[in-house]
């Protein structure tokens, strides 16, 4: 399935070139809600959120009213979600906060992944509601908007935070928004470590990908190839 991406930032929807470079800009957005209207989901990442920079609060609620959407992009309380639920959202995705462990309880469990946030996120919000963001820049999970790097694979913090949510989003953010193909393999692996719903970001750039993914069982969110115009939506 392709999952189609709005990026929020600055009150324009945008693409960037490895969470960074400034690619592209829109404002016209009923046009883009018309064009991803045809899909059963829809990813919408507030990008000034992630980055402690602001929020597109209002933004966000003009297309949740009116695309099925999955809102993720700096939420890290149970109270953010439940914010983003009540504006119409369908799942939210949590990413940085989970990766903290902080309290001594998750020290001893794990040191590095917040296992108790990620509890109270499934009691106070439901599994069924909960996406769970992991994402790597040079083979290690990558937190703060991108900017820092946690020592863990990908395959270890899906196999830890399994248990609490609904589905995995995974970004390679070394190949996003740049075109160039997201790396098959990685998907296949991955893949194989869990049995929750598998959404992949991060380089795709032509609907074969996209094919080759779902034959695997996999889930395709795709930005830059579908503002491009390199991919029809």
């Amino acid at each position: 399935m392709l999952i189609p991406s709005i990026d929020l930032m600055g009150g324009r929807i945008v693409q960037l070139v490895q969470g960074e470079k400034l690619e592209l800009a829109f404002d016209d957005f009923d046009y883009w809600i018309e064009r991803f209207s045809k899909y059963p989901l829809v990813q919408l990442i507030d990008l000034d959120a992630a980055m402690r920079q602001g929020s597109n609060a209002d933004l966000i609620s003009q297309f949740t009213s009116k695309l099925p959407c999955q809102v993720g992009g700096g939420l890290r309380t149970a109270e953010d979600g439940k914010r983003m639920l009540d504006l119409g959202a369908k799942r939210v995705i949590y990413g940085s906060s989970l990766f903290s462990g902080d309290n001594e309880a998750d020290r001893k469990r794990h040191p590095l992944i917040n296992l108790d946030f990620a509890a109270k996120l499934r009691d106070a919000l439901g599994e069924e509601q909960l996406v769970f963001s992991v994402d790597t820049k040079g083979g290690q999970v990558a937190v703060r908007g991108w900017k820092e790097n946690v020592a863990l694979t990908p395959e270890e913090a899906v196999t830890w935070l399994e248990d609490f949510c609904t589905a995995f989003l995974y970004t390679h953010v070394d190949t996003e928004g740049t075109m160039t193909g997201f790396p098959i393999d990685v998907a296949a692996i991955l893949r194989a470590t869990t049995a929750k719903q598998l959404i992949v970001a991060g380089g795709i750039k032509e609907r074969a990908e996209v094919d080759a993914l779902d034959a695997m069982g996999v889930d395709a969110v795709a930005g830059m190839a579908v503002y491009s115009g390199a991919m029809e939506a």
